[in-house]
């Protein structure tokens, strides 16, 4: 390790205090009980209770649960009592985009080494699931501590933070769901918890992003294209139609889809509500590799659909199919039959300008964070915020900014001032929110 340099042991640095009143220190100490368990999507049960038994003993006056979601999946709620209905949720997710199980990751990433511990060197701290959503989520752990320390004795109405299972998007059509438990849809811990908690008046998320308070959203959802012609033998090629197989084709129908994409994002440029549309290819497949001496009849691509209001997911993949059934008219794959499926995740969200969670944001922004908001244009990330939308809530996101390390992209980097930033951020939010107004 260079000089200055530290790692965070698998539960607790040793030496650093647990008490909200280090404040930077909280943010370290939850750092390192997040990064010590895996969290997949749907498979978070491990880590929720890991990080609710240290929650109890280090910050015993919150309340503390553990709630299953799915047979392996589960919810971590922090509560801060109070009177009445809850002022707030701060919500953010528990589980992250890679798996941190390397052989599991190792398709997407290209690597089955394991990518390290968590790092800290001065004022940076490195490690792998610190975007999405460690970081912020250890932000919002010391965030509601600070504020249930500055509502002691004061009277106020509760708080709650969600760390909610399978906040990551994951596809549940039968053809992408592994062999293995059965895995909750995306948004199955939020859903689950507008279900079983009580309604709070607004959420705000703790997600990282732009440098600003968001609260516009766009929906996603995903799209399967198959293309089908007819199977053949490798050994005679003109055996399949088209000629070679459809495999051998596959640039002609990318370069079909690429088209699409253009039209599609151009169509929702310069939004007033900030959001764009986006098309990204995840996952393309066909055959079997073991057995490769025989030319599949399909060809699969898998895509990610970043929406704004107003779309409907399947209106859209009819648009894609006709799109290009029009451009192979006029290729070797003239004679192919095209399907596309839509999977929709969630729609997208504007929350007014004047919600009070949105106003409260923007003035601890102006309080807290040294740059003013930047103006966002075609902002494309999706969160748990649209489901909180969907279900009548008033809600904001904002959090830190990291960017992935350079050496190893699986690792993500984060400022320390950032995270101690936005948990008095959020600690502030939530004060103001649960407190009687003058």
């Amino acid at each position: 390790m260079a000089a200055g340099e530290r790692r965070l042991g698998p539960f607790l640095t040793p030496g650093v205090p647990t008490s909200a009143g280090g404040g930077g220190d909280l943010v370290l100490a939850a750092l390192g009980v997040l990064a010590a368990t895996p969290a997949p999507h749907g498979a978070e049960r491990p880590a929720a209770e890991a990080l609710a038994a240290w929650g109890r003993a280090a910050l015993p006056g919150l309340d503390w649960s553990v709630t299953p979601v799915g047979e392996a999946g589960a919810n971590v709620v922090v509560t801060v009592p109070g009177d009445g209905a809850p002022a707030l949720l701060l919500a953010t997710h528990l589980d992250t985009s890679l798996s941190g199980l390397p052989a599991d990751d190792a398709p997407i990433t290209g690597r089955s080494d394991d990518p390290g511990p968590l790092h800290i060197d001065g004022d940076e701290v490195s490690g792998p699931g610190l975007g999405v959503a460690r970081g912020p989520a250890a932000a919002a752990l010391a965030g509601i501590a600070l504020a249930a320390e500055r509502l002691a004795g004061v009277p106020h109405r509760p708080l709650q933070l969600l760390l909610a299972g399978s906040g990551t998007h994951r596809s549940a059509l039968p053809s992408a769901v592994p062999a293995g438990p059965v895995r909750p849809s995306s948004g199955a811990g939020a859903l689950a918890h507008l279900a079983t908690q009580p309604r709070p008046d607004a959420v705000l998320v703790a997600k990282g992003g732009p440098a600003a308070v968001l609260r516009a959203e766009p929906g996603a959802g995903y799209l399967e294209l198959t293309v089908t012609g007819r199977m053949g033998a490798a050994l005679a090629p003109a055996s399949a139609d088209p000629i070679g197989g459809v495999l051998v084709h596959a640039g002609t129908v990318l370069e079909a889809v690429g088209r699409w994409r253009v039209a599609f994002r151009t169509a929702r440029g310069g939004r007033p509500d900030g959001l764009g549309g986006e098309l990204g290819l995840g996952a393309l497949s066909g055959g079997r590799p073991d057995k490769p001496d025989l030319l599949p009849a399909t060809l699969v691509l898998r895509l990610y659909a970043v929406t704004v209001p107003g779309d409907d997911l399947a209106a859209l993949a009819g648009e894609l199919a006709a799109a290009v059934r029009a451009d192979l008219a006029r290729t070797p794959l003239a004679g192919c039959a095209v399907e596309v499926v839509a999977e929709p995740l969630h729609p997208a969200g504007v929350t007014p300008a004047d919600a009070p969670v949105v106003r409260a944001a923007e003035a601890a922004w102006r309080r807290h964070r040294p740059e003013p908001p930047v103006a966002v244009e075609s902002w494309t990330g999706s969160t748990d915020g649209v489901v909180f939308r969907a279900a009548g809530l008033d809600t904001a996101r904002c959090g830190p900014a990291a960017s992935p390390d350079p050496a190893d992209p699986r690792r993500d980097r984060l400022s320390l001032a950032d995270l101690r930033s936005f948990a008095a951020l959020y600690a502030d939010v939530a004060v103001t929110l649960a407190t009687p107004q003058a």
